[in-house]
């Protein structure tokens, strides 16, 4: 839905509120009127039912008002004088129509000082458990996010099995997009394993733009600072298809909201503005060789030729991992070991043993062409090890526009920026208007995995919109290794316990302070409740 729309939808929302109440208002010593403006009816109908004015708020923001509807459905007719199951039930059911029958047909009396307690214990208890839902809710979307690490594109500053939290609030948290989704869930309800959330997946004829009209627009609360190159951010992948992981070619039978998009994890190694290349696996922005962050550690993969007649047992390549850091995958293949990932001291290090011949490093040739790297055109003699150079979009920024670059930008303009574009002859026509230059709307980012031959990124699917930002880990509360191995092989890097996730120098955890002042916290509870008994 557009903002018109939205707000066309809001106000008949609002009209059928105020007919189905404004008898009830009267009856609560109120004006029928006030039943009928926007807001202003939600702030007298807290009054009414004897709750806070900011319960107003909560109405508001999507996903939470998903719980907080049913609340108030429930509150106004017990405000009313109808406490049974039954009217709780109708309330629920008719999605609060059942105000027209309390406004229109019953004799109900207002019940003034209607105490809020409630009168069982599952009440009780239901009353508990919904607000610490909207609560978790509330916090979880706007603010902090939780987040598992699932791969090893950021290994050795971001290990397989950490437990990160995410700041909203860094770059801005984003308003939820999908109105009706399940809280605190991605895209898939656990255990159902079924969507979690109402999504009109009919899918229209090729070529032509799709809108869902229970999506709501892009909105984003402003943020207290940029991404920055370097930033390990979390985003939405930008292709459509889940279908492979390893085929990037939009496909909307697998089409998702954005919001709805799978998360990753990865470094923004580019902003808006920059100029960047890849060379044998390192990044150069502006013509100058990327430095990054002390705790950042490239990889890459190696092959080591053995000595005649020297192999090594299982045993032996799991001690070498443990030795030189090598985690993951490493294995044997007739006399040569693969490195998928290794770091470049490991591999000074590793090249030292008496079995080891050589190492050679994997990397494809410059100029050769692989047709899973962006903008997967012939034309863009690519790949992983050597690509670009290329621009990163800025909003604002006016480009030429031709054949030659169109690929590389055709994704921008149709998919993210919603215009039309066809092509007749040698001219390009967008919003069928001719067009030999193009104005980017949004700004864009290139995001990369530290592990570069082990790492689905930008350098497959292109460029990150904005738009499509979650926010920035800062704490890792939690890591286990193994964490893919079944419980039993579970073990806590207490190292990584409680330490951030961005900063220069040393890894230093604060579990421990962290433990002492949570003590404190319970032990003066613990003395208040006691002093006041």
């Amino acid at each position: 839905m557009t903002l018109t729309q939205w707000l066309i939808f809001f106000l008949s929302i609002q009209l059928v509120h105020g007919l189905g109440t404004w008898r009830l208002y009267i009856k609560a010593e109120k004006q029928a009127w006030q039943a009928f403006i926007p807001i202003y009816n939600a702030i007298i109908l807290m009054k009414i039912i004897n709750r806070s004015p900011w319960w107003t708020l909560l109405l508001f923001l999507p996903i939470i008002n998903l719980i907080m509807f049913p609340v108030i459905w429930v509150e106004t007719t017990r405000s009313f004088g109808k406490n049974s199951f039954t009217d709780t039930t109708l309330a629920i059911v008719t999605l609060g129509l059942y105000t027209y029958y309390l406004n229109y047909i019953a004799e109900v009396t207002y019940i003034k000082n209607r105490s809020l307690k409630p009168t069982s214990a599952f009440g009780d208890w239901v009353s508990s458990i919904l607000f610490a839902i909207v609560a978790a809710t509330i916090v979880h979307t706007y603010f902090i996010q939780p987040y598992v690490i699932p791969s090893s594109s950021l290994e050795k500053s971001l290990l397989v099995g950490d437990f990160l939290l995410v700041s909203k609030f860094h770059y801005g948290a984003r308003v939820p997009m999908s109105t009706i989704a399940a809280p605190m869930v991605h895209d898939t309800l656990p255990v159902l394993n079924i969507k979690s959330y109402l999504f009109n997946d009919t899918i229209e004829k090729k070529n032509t733009s799709w809108k869902n009209k229970l999506q709501l627009p892009y909105l984003r609360i402003p943020g207290f600072q940029s991404i920055k190159r370097n930033d390990i951010v979390v985003f939405n992948q930008p292709a459509d298809t889940l279908k492979d992981m390893n085929d990037f070619t939009p496909d909307r039978n697998y089409y998702k909201p954005i919001d709805k998009k799978t998360n990753l994890v990865k470094r923004c190694v580019g902003v808006p503005g920059d100029s960047l290349e890849v060379r044998n696996g390192y990044v150069y922005i502006n013509g100058k060789q990327t430095e990054l962050p002390d705790r950042a550690i490239l990889q890459h993969s190696y092959e080591v030729i053995l000595k005649p007649g020297k192999s090594f047992s299982s045993k032996i390549i799991e001690t070498l991992k443990n030795k030189y850091d090598i985690t993951d995958g490493i294995y044997q293949s007739g006399n040569k070991i693969i490195l998928p990932a290794a770091t470049q001291t490991a591999v000074n290090a590793f090249k030292n043993h008496p079995s080891v011949k050589e190492i050679i490093k994997h990397e494809a040739n410059q100029g050769m062409f692989d047709s899973s790297t962006f903008p997967h055109d012939p034309e863009y003699r690519w790949n992983t090890d050597f690509f670009g150079p290329i621009y990163i979009p800025q909003a604002g920024k006016t480009i030429d526009l031709n054949l030659d670059v169109l690929p590389l930008y055709k994704r921008i303009i149709t998919e993210y920026e919603g215009n039309t574009l066809n092509i007749k002859g040698k001219q390009i026509f967008i919003n069928n208007k001719l067009a030999t230059n193009y104005t980017f709307n949004k700004d864009y980012y290139w995001m990369m995995g530290d592990n570069r031959n082990n790492s689905i990124d930008a350098r497959r699917w292109g460029y990150v919109p904005f738009d499509h930002v979650v926010g920035k880990p800062i704490f890792i509360w939690m890591s286990i290794k193994g964490i893919n191995d079944g419980l039993a092989n579970w073990r806590i890097r207490t190292d990584r316990v409680f330490t951030t996730v961005g900063y220069d120098g040393k890894r230093t955890s604060y579990f421990i302070p962290f433990a002492i002042l949570l003590l404190g916290w319970f032990g003066y509870n613990k003395w208040k409740k006691k002093k006041t008994s």
